[in-house]
C-alpha cells in the first residue's frame, strides 16, 4: 500500500491537475462564449475559475501544520467562493433575460462542444481519483472538493445539449434557458459555502459500494475504524 506521505503528495497533486486544467478549460470556454455570443459557455467558463478557487482553497489548508489554524482558513476561503457563485447566479438571469427579451441567441460553437465533451469524461476520472485518495488519508476537506467536481459534471452536460441544441436545430432562444438551468446549481453552492455546509470536517471518506465510491456518506463506515476501511 502507498504510504501516506505518498498519497497526501497524490493528493497534492490531483488538486493542482484539477487547477490547471480548469485555468485552461475557463479560458477556451470564455474566449467561445464570447465569439459565439453564448451565455451558457461564459458561464460554464466562469465556474472554471470558482473550481480553481475551490481546489487553491483545500491546497491552503494542506499548507497548515495546525487543524484549527486550516480549517478557519478554509471557511475564510469557502465564504469567499459562495459569494463568486452567487454573483455569478445573478449575472446568468440578467444576460439570460436581456437574451430572451431581445430574441438574442447564440451562434453555434464547434470548439465549446469539444470542450464540454472532453469535459464530461476528464472530471469524473479525476473526481473518482480524488474519491479514492481522501478515503485513503481521511481527509474530507478533498472529499468535498471531489464531490464539487462531480457536481460540476452537471453543469458540463447541460452546457453541452443546449450547444447541441443551437447547432442541430438552430433553436435561438436555448442557449438563454440552458444558462438559466445552471442557476439553481450556482445559487445552492453559493449558499452552503457561505454557511459553512460545504465544509466536511467531523466526515470520515470511504470509497466502497455501499457509499457509491465516495459520492454520498458510506452507512457501513461508522461501525469501522480507519484500519478497516473497505476497498
Amino acid at each position: 500500500m502507498a504510504s501516506q506521505r505518498g498519497l497526501v503528495r497524490l493528493a497534492i497533486g490531483l488538486l493542482v491537475a484539477t487547477a490547471v486544467y480548469n485555468v485552461f478549460e475557463g479560458a477556451i470556454a470564455i474566449y467561445s462564449g464570447l465569439a459565439a455570443d453564448s451565455i451558457t459557455l461564459v458561464a460554464f467558463g466562469a465556474d472554471s475559475y470558482l473550481e480553481v478557487l475551490a481546489a487553491g482553497a483545500v491546497l491552503w489548508r494542506l499548507s497548515f501544520k495546525d487543524e484549527e489554524a486550516g480549517e478557519r482558513a478554509e471557511a475564510r476561503a469557502l465564504r469567499f467562493i459562495g459569494a463568486t457563485f452567487l454573483i455569478l447566479a445573478a449575472a446568468v438571469v440578467f444576460q439570460s433575460a436581456l437574451s430572451l427579451y431581445g430574441r438574442e441567441g447564440a451562434d453555434e460553437s464547434l470548439a465549446g462542444i469539444i470542450l464540454l465533451t472532453a469535459s464530461l469524461v476528464l472530471m469524473p476520472v479525476l473526481s473518482l481519483a480524488k474519491l479514492w485518495t481522501a478515503a485513503r488519508v481521511q481527509m474530507p476537506a478533498l472529499a468535498a472538493e471531489a464531490r464539487e467536481t462531480i457536481a460540476c459534471s452537471y453543469l458540463s452536460l447541460t452546457a453541452l445539449a443546449g450547444l447541441l441544441a443551437v447547432a442541430i436545430a438552430g433553436w435561438w432562444w436555448i442557449d438563454a434557458i440552458a444558462a438559466l438551468l445552471l442557476v439553481p446549481w450556482l445559487v445552492r453552492e453559493g449558499l452552503e459555502a457561505l454557511r459553512g455546509e460545504a465544509c466536511y470536517d467531523g466526515s470520515n471518506p470511504c470509497f466502497c459500494r455501499q457509499c457509491l465510491y465516495g459520492l454520498r456518506n458510506c452507512p457501513t463506515f461508522a461501525s469501522q475504524r480507519p484500519a478497516e476501511l473497505p476497498s
